[in-house]
């Protein structure tokens, strides 16, 4: 794609952000935005008319971006439940996809995204972001490389204290809060099963056969209301379908299992639990420790299964991964520790040159199909669900990208 020209469809607090100190920054020329609220729609405008000094076309129905013939690529930060609906939309147009995350509410929305992909072969990217997380990328180039050995089991949690920013959705408009109300499910995956994925090769040589969830009682954010808003008679009286934690355990074809947790509700650090556990050693994220079952980290002198927490800044000149090698030399820029940076740069330089996504539909339907399927067990009592093929079998071909 010689030049690049984007419709952006969504601008809340995520949506504006990337636009601005991602997108814009980046150079790109964004000559389409849009959003159902009109404020939020002429304030991104604003934001391109400053950067690139031209206003682009603003619009409030993503069905007319799509339909502009100076729109060649879609950019989707709206609410979880319409970004299936628009990127099928897209592809369909022949426009190119960047598609945010969130779960996805049926299956039937899963096999759409790669049916609707392999009917167009329109380009599309999911914006898992943590893929790209300098931590996780350098974890990757370990397992890769062999350092931990033969990988057996994964762990990731999305532990986020979100309680106010779902008790105030209806004033912030903000979604999260509607799903809170009617679904009980992972309804938030991929931050932490996108950097296992990749390490299992899911997709790619292996692929998530199964999986059963639980959920705990709601009770945080019921107590978070009465606490902190206490004028809110309908909230202070609903029914949360949400539970405050939910586990998931995954099974995967080549023997791996993979722990999820979801805990959003409750009072907590932020974390994403990244953990992966080989034959030969760990990482894990929480105390950013790198724990290896080599002679040369196994000293006589000290106790090296204690002596080795918060340790991996000492294995990063080594085992950086070698994109972040050159990131770091030309300058980490953008938000969340520059991984959102790094993420669009890598979409854009995918477009221009025909190159394969580093973050593929199918990558898309299976981590999205999670959701969907925790909901399903947990409804059922914890009930094991099988999780489709979404590659129709291409899983097993490993493909180098």
């Amino acid at each position: 794609m010689e030049k690049i020209k984007i419709g952006w469809i969504g601008l809340g607090a995520r949506g504006s952000s990337l636009l601005r100190d991602v997108v814009l920054a980046q150079g790109e020329a964004v000559t389409a935005v849009c959003d159902v609220y009109a404020d939020r729609c002429a304030e991104g405008a604003d934001a391109v008319e400053r950067a690139c000094g031209v206003r682009p076309a603003e619009y409030s129905d993503y069905r007319e971006v799509i339909g502009d013939g100076n729109v060649n690529v879609v950019i989707i930060c709206t609410a979880w439940e319409s970004h299936v609906e628009i990127a099928a939309a897209a592809m369909l147009a022949g426009k190119a996809v960047a598609m945010e995350v969130g779960g996805a509410y049926s299956l039937e929305q899963c096999w759409l995204l790669t049916e609707t992909y392999e009917k167009t072969g329109t380009p599309f990217m999911f914006l898992e972001n943590c893929c790209f997380g300098r931590r996780e990328m350098m974890v990757l180039n370990m397992a890769e490389q062999g350092l931990l050995g033969e990988i057996v089991h994964c762990e990731g949690c999305y532990g986020h204290d979100l309680r106010e920013e779902i008790s105030f959705g209806k004033e912030n408009r903000h979604y999260r809060l509607r799903n809170y109300l009617t679904r009980n499910c992972e309804n938030y995956p991929t931050h932490d099963l996108g950097p296992i994925a990749k390490i299992l090769h899911i997709n790619n040589g292996n692929r998530m056969l199964s999986l059963t969830s639980f959920a705990s009682k709601s009770a945080g954010l019921r107590d978070y209301i009465k606490k902190n808003k206490p004028e809110d008679e309908y909230l202070k009286n609903a029914a949360f379908a949400q539970g405050d934690i939910v586990t998931t355990v995954i099974k995967c074809a080549n023997g791996e299992t993979i722990l999820l947790k979801l805990d959003t509700t409750l009072p907590r650090y932020y974390s994403r639990g990244f953990t992966v556990r080989g034959t030969n050693g760990m990482y894990e994220e929480v105390t950013d420790s790198v724990f290896l079952d080599r002679a040369e980290d196994r000293r006589h002198d000290f106790d090296w299964r204690s002596t080795c927490i918060g340790n991996a800044e000492r294995y990063q000149e080594e085992w950086e991964h070698p994109v972040w090698k050159k990131y770091i030399a030309e300058g980490v820029q953008g938000t969340h520790d520059g991984m959102d940076w790094l993420e669009f740069k890598l979409f854009f330089t995918a477009l221009r040159n025909g190159e394969p996504m580093p973050v593929s539909v199918y990558d898309a339907a299976a981590w999205m199909a999670v959701t969907v399927l925790s909901e399903m067990s947990i409804a059922k009592g914890g009930a094991v669900m099988d999780v489709p093929d979404f590659t129709n079998g291409k899983w097993h071909i490993p493909v180098v990208c």
